[in-house]
């Protein structure tokens, strides 16, 4: 695996090439800063800035571009400038079809140094241990370089296998059991039981009728309609009133 680390800024960008694998001795191919003037205009700098990382991307040939992930600060000039580097950075390798990963100043010192909080002295006295160096590189900004395309070989396979993890775990879910979706929250209703709140029929076994209904003959077979007690009337035969002659 070779690596193109790149520290972004405008003044000094650094740049460095490490080649390994994890678990194994590294191996520096190359290391250098890429300088544009402070007075020049922005657009002139973004320029310098990537032309020159095209440069070593022509000549190294990498197969993975680390950059330093842009943190916040309380000089937001330098925080813009970083940015802009930044992302002149990732367009190079982009167009290139490289893969680009990010990885915060924490992440690079505490897989260097084994500490979270180290110094930039630390970070060049370690690259300079892992790499074989005669000395640490020069500025710091190249050390710094270094240091993440170091971290991108060490932390790739893990996060790959990690990738690899949560991808497979997801994969069932999003098919689902015998390719059925079912929509969230959606409760199932037990075979053969009615749904909440419905009414029950109280009907005895033959009955025809609906309950409730008056007309509906009952389990007699007499008429839903209710006569006085004691009173009998024939059917068909008309009603007499007292006091009136039929």
């Amino acid at each position: 695996m070779r690596v193109l680390g790149i520290d972004p800024g405008l003044t000094r960008c650094g740049v460095g090439v490490v080649e390994g694998v994890a678990g194994r001795p590294l191996t520096m191919i190359g290391v250098g800063v890429v300088r544009t003037p402070a007075d020049a205009e922005l657009g002139d700098r973004l320029v310098a800035v990537e032309r020159g990382i095209e440069q070593w991307l022509d000549e190294h040939s990498p197969g993975f571009v680390a950059v330093e992930r842009v943190f916040a600060q309380h000089n937001v000039r330098t925080v813009m400038g970083t940015a802009q580097a930044s992302a002149v950075a990732m367009l190079c390798a982009a167009r290139r079809g490289i893969p680009v990963a990010l990885h915060t100043p924490s992440e690079v010192k505490a897989a260097v140094t084994g500490s979270g909080r180290a110094d930039k002295a630390q970070v060049g006295a370690m690259v300079t241990r892992l790499l074989r160096l005669d000395a640490p590189p020069k500025p710091a900004d190249a050390a710094d370089a270094l240091a993440l395309a170091i971290c991108h070989i060490w932390r790739a396979p893990a996060q790959n296998r990690l990738q690899q993890a949560v991808a497979a775990h997801r994969a069932p879910r999003a098919a689902g059991p015998l390719g059925a979706s079912r929509t969230p929250g959606a409760a199932r209703t037990p075979r053969g039981s009615a749904a909440p709140g419905a009414p029950r029929s109280t009907a005895a076994p033959g009955a025809t009728g609906t309950p409730g209904d008056p007309a509906a003959p009952g389990p007699t077979g007499t008429s839903g309609a209710s006569s006085t007690p004691g009173t009998s009337s024939t059917p068909g035969t008309p009603r007499t009133l007292k006091g009136r002659i039929a």
